[in-house]
């Protein structure tokens, strides 16, 4: 059994797994300034960044995600980068693959292209085949690269997460992972898409689209993450997964930090769960700390 299926069979089997932490915490933590390529480091800062995978393993993650959120060709051209689409995709798989230990996993982030689609006109202006291209460009390079399966993440439209997915279908033959952005809604006290699909609606389509493990990630933190696997497991007895945010951002000054501290963090976890989350983790404003402690109570729960 490759790899990629041996974590999918595994979380199948009711088996909970810890996901990695943060990453533009950490990077601009190691100096990553506002508007800088965070992908590009990949070549010019590689020790960084292997070592932010390594300090997620050795707090207990069973995967890590490579440092190419934003590696599609579209993305990358903002920054006069897309020639080097390939090759950025290609160095954040293996950089994660080296820090991996014996039965650590690598997953290969894909991130949202910032491009509205076409139908949103007059803003939007990216086709469904203009989305497959790219995202397959990246897939594949993170698939040379090593990766054992694709995370498909903080999508907000339907339409690119759809398509993205269906580009790591048909790059290589690897699990794929899909998980939206949820805002929370005060006045309704619900949780919904950009485009305003509802967390179940969400756990239906992306199954749809083929993804193999589906939830939520980024958003306001793990008291929304709760609820809203809550709804997605009323709809589905597939695999999910949530890695919220560390609480909401504060500002102060040109200083962001977030609201929860890693042991404020993960006393909400046995609760998430319980939910029925079968992979966990965490998202902005945290760190290996954070995922040490959330790694804690995954482990309390495999012992029960």
């Amino acid at each position: 059994m490759s790899k990629g299926r041996e974590w999918l069979e595994r979380v199948r089997a009711k088996e909970r797994l810890v996901f990695d932490g943060g990453y533009g915490t950490m990077l601009f933590a190691a100096g990553l300034l506002n508007g800088a390529c965070p992908e590009l480091w990949n070549d010019t800062h590689a020790d960084v960044v292997r070592g932010i995978h390594q300090g997620y393993f050795d707090a207990g993650s069973d995967f890590v995600e490579t440092n190419t959120f934003g590696g599609t060709r579209l993305k990358l051209n903002e920054y006069r980068l897309g020639d080097r689409t390939r090759e950025l995709n290609e160095k954040g798989a293996r950089l994660a693959r080296a820090a991996a230990p014996p039965g650590g996993y690598v997953a290969g982030s894909i991130g949202p292209t910032s491009r509205l689609p076409a139908e949103y006109e007059p803003l939007g202006d990216t086709t469904d085949e203009e989305y497959v291209a790219t995202f397959r460009e990246q897939a594949e390079a993170l698939a040379e690269g090593g990766v054992d399966l694709f995370a498909v993440e903080t999508m907000m439209f339907p339409q690119e997460a759809v398509a993205a997915i269906r580009a790591c279908r048909a790059a290589a033959d690897l699990p794929v992972m899909a998980t939206m952005f949820f805002q929370y809604e005060d006045l309704h006290d619900r949780d919904r898409t950009m485009w305003g699909e509802s967390p179940a609606e969400v756990a239906k389509n992306l199954l749809a689209a083929g993804a193999d493990l589906v939830g939520m990630n980024c958003g306001r933190g793990p008291d929304r993450a709760i609820a809203i696997i809550r709804e997605m497991r009323r709809v589905t007895d597939a695999p999910l997964v949530a890695y919220p945010n560390a609480g909401l951002p504060i500002t102060t000054g040109d200083q962001v930090t977030y609201e929860l501290g890693p042991e404020a963090m993960a006393k909400d976890y046995p609760a998430l769960l319980d939910a029925g989350a079968a992979v966990v983790g965490a998202c902005c404003g945290s760190t290996p700390e954070h995922i040490r402690l959330i790694a804690e109570v995954v482990r309390a729960r495999r012992c029960q």
